[in-house]
């Protein structure tokens, strides 16, 4: 189906958009997936703060030039699903990587990260990412650890003083 050059120039500029404001992109190839299937998928993304698109190669190629995204670009080849995660950088990497664990047909081609390219079998790098809120409850629960010991510390220097004064 042709698509005309107004039509074109719209979803480019759309995607370079997204791609300007986004912290990670993954693509995958989603030929064979069922349309409930890819609902289901989309319905997920949007909730948890990812644009994903369906784009021609040639147009995500233009797309993505001059942002940290070109790195992808071996990566358009075949039909070409693209996801762009604006809140947390691992958030499409996770959606995807779950998707792909229920639909043999899915496959992730490639991620970027800070124009770095990461290949499919290493997208768990991008994907055990702790959320802002995790990372904060690891803190805290290190910042407790290490205030809880030093009081204990202190309490037991504390009585071994008293017992030595006694």
């Amino acid at each position: 189906m042709a698509i005309k050059l107004e039509d074109k120039k719209a979803i480019v500029a759309e995607v370079n958009e997204a791609a300007k404001a986004a912290l990670s992109a993954v693509v995958a190839d989603a030929r064979g997936v069922t349309v409930g299937a890819m609902t289901g998928l989309r319905k997920e993304a949007r909730e948890a703060g990812v644009y994903v698109k369906v784009v021609r190669n040639t147009l995500a190629r233009r797309a993505v030039e001059g942002t940290d995204f070109a790195v992808l670009n071996d990566a358009f080849k075949g039909p070409t699903l693209i996801a762009f995660s604006n809140e947390h950088p691992g958030a499409a990497a996770r959606i995807f990587k779950e998707f792909a664990k229920g639909q043999d047909k899915f496959e992730i081609k490639a991620a970027a990260f800070e124009g770095k390219l990461i290949a499919a079998n290493q997208i768990d790098m991008l994907a055990t990412l702790p959320t802002y809120d995790e990372a904060i409850s690891q803190l805290m629960s290190v910042m407790q650890g290490a205030t809880s010991k030093l009081a204990r510390t202190l309490a037991a220097i504390r009585d071994q003083k008293e017992g030595a004064a006694a």
